[in-house]
């Protein structure tokens, strides 16, 4: 079953529940899914539905850290969002599946020192897409290659 069709069914059952949050979140989700199609004129594949909704999860992500000190309600809200989101998500990586990838790719291109970066992530970053933060990935790397 693809992203969007566990989306379909999941918004069906929000209805069904009349779970007003767990519905928006989801037809967020199928909207930013349905424009992504529409600006690339075709029907997104899996990885591109996966890209889609991890953006949607970091803007989740950022937005509750911003609203945490002012509106502890409004980051409350962005935080169950993203845990609805989250479902739609592969597993992520655990650090040590992580720090394997990252090894294995400085390894494959020959990296030796932070001038490298750039290559280890374009390597790393397409197989952690939806799986792990771009952040984290980068700051693992950054802290092999300086190490």
């Amino acid at each position: 079953m693809t992203i969007q069709d566990q989306l379909t069914e999941a918004m069906k059952a929000a209805m069904k529940a009349k779970d007003s949050l767990r519905l928006n979140a989801i037809r967020m989700a199928r909207t930013a899914i349905k424009n992504a199609e529409i600006d690339v004129r075709q029907e997104l594949d899996e990885a591109a539905a996966i890209k889609v909704l991890s953006t949607l999860v970091k803007q989740r992500r950022e937005a509750a850290e911003a609203y945490r000190a002012t509106r502890p309600e409004l980051a409350e809200k962005e935080e169950q969002e993203l845990a609805v989101l989250q479902e739609f998500l592969p597993v992520p990586f655990t650090d040590t599946e992580l720090e394997t990838l990252i090894a294995q790719a400085i390894d494959g291109c020959g990296a030796s020192s932070m001038r490298d970066m750039g290559a280890v992530m374009k390597r790393v970053t397409p197989q952690t897409t939806g799986r792990a933060d771009g952040k984290r990935v980068s700051e693992l790397v950054r802290r092999r290659l300086a190490g």
